[in-house]
């Protein structure tokens, strides 16, 4: 990983074209349109969900979808709208409105970028994978709530947001349950479910609405469309419009912009990933971001709700011949189409139809396996997991992606203070002790010297505990104290701060103080904070016979 150095942008698109052929444009073109076709009902019903029409879901998912493919480093990366965002994109539209989250999702965009542009792509792989299925089992959860309206026919309207009221609600009117529009809503649900048992290439979402659609309207069934709801969804692409931004706006919006961009990386690195595991191919991660960035970007302009890359999207590309950013460009094309010319037939479609569409999609994103899984994991990687989950539901996904990093990074912190070992040693010292050597050579300590070893980064926790071991392991003040550094890959400022302050207690009581085995990384920084100037340059020792010969001839002195 690296922070700085020239910018990492190569977008996998712009490698094809010198050695691409027309058989593999043939299968990058019949995988696009396969991906074309099923990404239509997940954009519309990711749209709806989260609070804004399809004509936006759609929009998003034709010039998002573009860009990520033009601009992104993966190379069968599909880009759109996800269910992971529904639960913010809810939120934020819910206390800011349309225009807040436009500015939020641009925000995140730039964000996006500067990630990828500061090298900071493989940063987002170190995010504990406890978080990742704690926040995607509640935005799954929170899915599944917000269908129930539309799926039962309860007609209800304007629902609380959050998850506990709004089962309250829901439990208080389970009588208004709308026989048709449940049947409506199991058969599709059916449909969903046993087409992929049938064969794995059939698009049940698709093949549900294009089942139950007709038989409604056909039968004339009173079921609530997607027509009934929205009005006449418009077949223009709107113009694209700017938006009024002051540093209030900005700080206002951060914390939800940061949530999107962090979701927005973990999900595409992770769509990325799997891909790679796939087709063999390797993801340039700052490219993804900064293609990611770049959609986040633009989509907003339009009207458009975030962008990232969909795992099920992109696989369902593979599996059907897609190799290049071409099979992408070519989905977002046939979304284009659809949106130009098969917009009014889009006005039928059942809105329990889209609930059983959503249903299935919360029910996939749950992981109830991985879940269970990590239930057999350390007490630590449980609670992260519990955590990240419950304020996931309960309150929201910016919540529970700062609390849950926060609670992994202490827990974390704490697993390393447990494992970083400090011995003490006096009168014989085993060179040999901790490392792999066969043979043995005991030094002999003299009197009134003793030897602190530390085998462990050297930062703040750490720092507090040779503190206090030191102190509670002195009878009498030694002549000299040794501090063995061998196995100390780094050292920090609380540990810097905590070594000055033994060394200048100690000279005040007249003890020398030598280290020993510092590693020249380790080095570096003490030299930078002063340390060499402060003990003395003779005191720090690369081999623990040189420090052991010294400190028995300062003793001896003494």
């Amino acid at each position: 990983m690296k922070l700085s150095g020239a910018i990492s942008f190569r977008p996998k698109l712009w490698s094809v074209f010198g050695h691409y052929s027309m058989s593999g444009f043939k299968d990058d073109l019949v995988a696009g349109i396969v991906v074309g076709i099923v990404a239509l009902p997940l954009a519309i019903a990711f749209a709806i969900a989260s609070g804004v029409s399809p004509t936006i879901g759609l929009i998003t998912a034709i010039i998002g979808g573009f860009i990520v493919s033009a601009f992104g480093g993966n190379s069968v990366q599909i880009g759109g709208p996800t269910g992971a965002f529904i639960v913010i994109v809810y939120g934020i539209i819910g206390q800011f409105g349309l225009e807040g989250l436009a500015i939020a999702t641009l925000m995140a965009g730039l964000i996006l970028i500067m990630m990828g542009l500061f090298h900071l792509g493989t940063v987002i792989k170190f995010i504990p994978y406890p978080i990742v299925v704690g926040f995607t089992a509640g935005i799954a959860l929170t899915i599944f709530s917000t269908q129930m309206n539309d799926f039962f026919g309860l007609g209800l309207k304007d629902l609380p947001g959050e998850f506990i009221p709004k089962w309250g609600v829901y439990f208080r009117n389970f009588t208004r349950i709308d026989p048709v529009t449940l049947a409506v809503g199991l058969v599709s649900l059916l449909i969903i479910v046993i087409a992929p048992k049938i064969s794995k290439k059939l698009p049940g979402a698709l093949l549900a609405i294009l089942i139950v659609t007709p038989v409604v309207y056909f039968c004339g069934l009173d079921v609530e469309t997607i027509g009934a709801r929205f009005g006449k969804l418009p077949t223009d692409i709107p113009l694209p419009h700017g938006f009024e931004l002051n540093m209030a706006t900005i700080n206002m919006l951060l914390p939800s912009a940061f949530t999107i961009a962090i979701l927005g990386a973990i999900e595409s690195l992770l769509s990325a990933t799997v891909a790679d595991g796939v087709t063999g191919s390797r993801t340039d991660s700052n490219t993804e971001l900064i293609g990611q960035g770049l959609a986040n970007v633009v989509v907003p302009l339009f009207g458009g709700i975030p962008v990232t890359g969909a795992i099920a999207r992109t696989m369902t590309n593979i599996t059907n011949g897609g190799r290049t950013p071409v099979a992408g460009i070519v989905h977002a094309l046939v979304l284009l189409a659809i949106f130009l010319l098969l917009m009014p037939l889009i006005n039928l479609v059942p809105m329990a139809c889209l609930a059983a569409v959503l249903i299935v999609v919360s029910y996939n994103m749950s992981g109830w396996r991985t879940v269970r899984g990590i239930f057999k994991n350390p007490k630590s990687d449980i609670s992260v997991l519990i955590v990240t989950f419950l304020l996931t539901v309960i309150f929201d996904l910016t919540i529970a992606i700062e609390i849950g990093l926060l609670l992994a990074m202490v827990l974390f912190l704490r697993r390393v203070m447990e494992n970083t070992e400090i011995k003490v040693y006096s009168n014989q010292l085993d060179v040999a002790d901790g490392t792999d050597m066969s043979g043995h050579e005991v030094l002999n300590v003299a009197s009134g010297v003793e030897v602190y070893e530390i085998d462990g980064p050297f930062f703040f926790g750490v720092a507090t505990k040779f503190d206090e071991l030191m102190r509670n392991s002195m009878s009498a003040k030694p002549a000299v104290r040794i501090l063995r550094m061998r196995k100390v890959p780094f050292i920090d400022s609380t540990g810097i701060h905590n070594l000055e302050i033994l060394i200048n207690s100690s000279q005040a009581d007249g003890i020398h103080v030598v280290l020993s085995g510092v590693r020249p990384e380790v080095s570096t920084v003490l030299h930078n904070a002063g340390i060499d100037r402060l003990i003395g340059a003779d005191h720090i020792c690369d081999h623990i016979d040189k420090a052991i010969l010294m400190a028995n001839a300062i003793a001896e002195k003494k």
